[in-house]
C-alpha cells in the first residue's frame, strides 16, 4: 500500500487543488483513522477557499463533513472497531476540558476543534479523527451513507440553530437564508410544533424548492418586497416569533433582528467574514434575546434516531455526485450557486 493519498490541499486565497499528501496516522490513544467514502462541499470551505478564515494555514487539507469506514483505531478507541461504519462530528471534543465539561464542546481546548480548519480535514481519501470515542457514531443498519451524511455538520447546525431560538409550539419562525443550513433550520425546526415556517431568500428557485419539499410553509422575496413589513403583516403587525439567521450577510443579519418580535429569539448559524452593527439606541427596548455560535454536534445520536424514525429526511438536499478528482469542478459550481447546486456530494477518488 502506498504511504500517500489524494487530498484538497489549500493553498491560499483561491488556491485549492488535488495533491499527494502523506496518508494520516495514529497520533493519540483515542484516534481512529477512517477510509472516506462519502463526504461534501460546505459552506465554511468556501468561506475558506475565498479567503475569508485566514486562520487557516497554506497546506491545510479542507472539509469536515464526511462519513466513512474505520482503518485503524488507537488503543483507548472502546466504541468503536475497524470495519465500522460511520457518521463523524465537523467538530471534535475531549469531554474533559473546561469547556467540554460544560457542553461547550465546539470550544474544546485541546487544539483539535473543527476538521479542515485546524487540523487535516475530509475532503481526501483518509483522515485521522481525534477522540474518536466521542466524535464517531456507528451507521445503524438499514440507512445509507447519504441518509447520514449530514448529521456531522449542517443538519446539526440547522438542528443547533433551532435549538437556540427556543421555538415553542405554534409560533412562526422566519429563516433567514434558503441554503442547505437554511434548509437544515426550517427541517428540525418543525420538531418543535410551529405553526409557520418562512422562507427569506433572494432565490426564488431555492425557496420554491423549499416550499414544495414541505420544509417551508411560504416563500419570501426581498426582490420583489419588503421582507420584514411582509412577515409583520403575516403575524397581525407583531413580527416572527423567534428568526433564524444562516446566510452570515449583512443584508440577512438585519432582517433577523428587524422581523423578530418584541420579547422573540434570534438566532444566528450564518458565517460573517465581516463585522456587524447591533443598533442598541432602538434595540434595547425590543426585549429580545440574540443567540450565536458554532454547532455543538452533540445531537448526532438523536439526530440518527430521527432520521430512522423517519422524522427527519435531508436527502433532498443532494443534487450533485462527482468523485474527489472532479472537486475543484465542485468548488465553482457549489461556491457559485450555479446549476440549481444545494450540495455537492464527493465520492472515493478514481484511480
Amino acid at each position: 500500500m502506498s504511504d500517500t493519498m489524494k487530498a484538497l490541499v489549500y493553498s491560499g486565497p483561491e488556491k485549492i487543488a488535488i495533491q499527494d499528501v502523506p496518508l494520516p496516522k495514529i497520533v493519540e490513544p483515542d484516534d481512529a483513522i477512517v477510509r472516506v467514502t462519502t463526504s461534501t462541499i460546505c459552506g465554511t470551505d468556501i468561506h475558506i477557499w475565498h479567503g475569508g478564515m485566514p486562520e487557516v494555514a497554506p497546506g491545510r487539507i479542507i472539509g469536515h463533513e464526511f462519513v466513512g469506514e474505520v482503518v485503524e483505531v488507537g488503543p483507548a478507541v472502546r466504541n468503536n472497531k475497524v470495519g465500522d461504519k460511520v457518521a463523524v462530528s465537523c467538530v471534535t471534543q475531549c469531554g474533559e476540558c473546561f469547556y467540554c465539561v460544560r457542553g461547550v464542546y465546539s470550544h474544546c481546548t485541546t487544539g483539535s476543534w473543527i476538521f479542515g480548519y485546524m487540523i487535516d480535514g475530509c475532503q481526501a481519501e483518509y483522515v485521522r479523527v481525534p477522540h474518536a470515542n466521542l466524535g464517531m457514531f456507528t451507521i445503524p443498519d438499514g440507512l445509507t451513507e447519504e441518509d447520514v451524511l449530514f448529521v456531522g455538520d449542517i443538519l446539526s447546525t440547522g438542528y443547533f440553530g433551532a435549538e437556540n431560538a427556543k421555538i415553542e409550539p405554534g409560533d412562526t419562525i422566519a429563516v433567514m437564508g434558503c441554503g442547505p443550513v437554511g434548509m437544515c433550520g426550517m427541517t428540525t425546526a418543525r420538531l418543535w410544533g410551529p405553526s409557520k415556517i418562512i422562507a427569506v431568500d433572494i432565490n426564488q428557485e431555492r425557496l420554491d424548492f423549499a416550499v414544495k419539499q414541505g420544509i417551508a410553509d411560504v416563500g419570501v422575496n426581498p426582490s420583489y418586497c419588503d421582507p420584514v413589513q411582509t412577515i409583520r403583516d403575516m403575524t397581525a403587525g407583531r413580527g416572527a416569533d423567534r428568526t433564524i439567521e444562516a446566510n452570515g450577510f449583512k443584508a440577512t443579519y438585519d432582517m433577523a433582528i428587524d422581523a423578530v418580535r418584541p420579547g422573540g429569539n434570534v438566532s444566528f448559524i450564518g458565517v460573517f467574514e465581516k463585522p456587524q452593527e447591533l443598533a442598541m439606541n432602538t434595540l434595547w427596548i425590543k426585549n429580545i434575546t440574540i443567540s450565536m455560535g458554532l454547532v455543538n454536534a452533540n445531537r448526532i445520536p438523536e439526530l440518527i434516531k430521527l432520521i430512522q424514525a423517519g422524522k427527519i429526511d435531508t436527502n433532498f438536499l443532494i443534487t450533485h455526485r462527482a468523485p474527489l478528482n472532479d472537486i475543484v469542478k465542485g468548488y465553482d459550481i457549489f461556491g457559485g450557486k450555479k446549476e440549481g447546486c444545494l450540495k455537492w456530494v464527493v465520492t472515493p477518488y478514481q484511480k
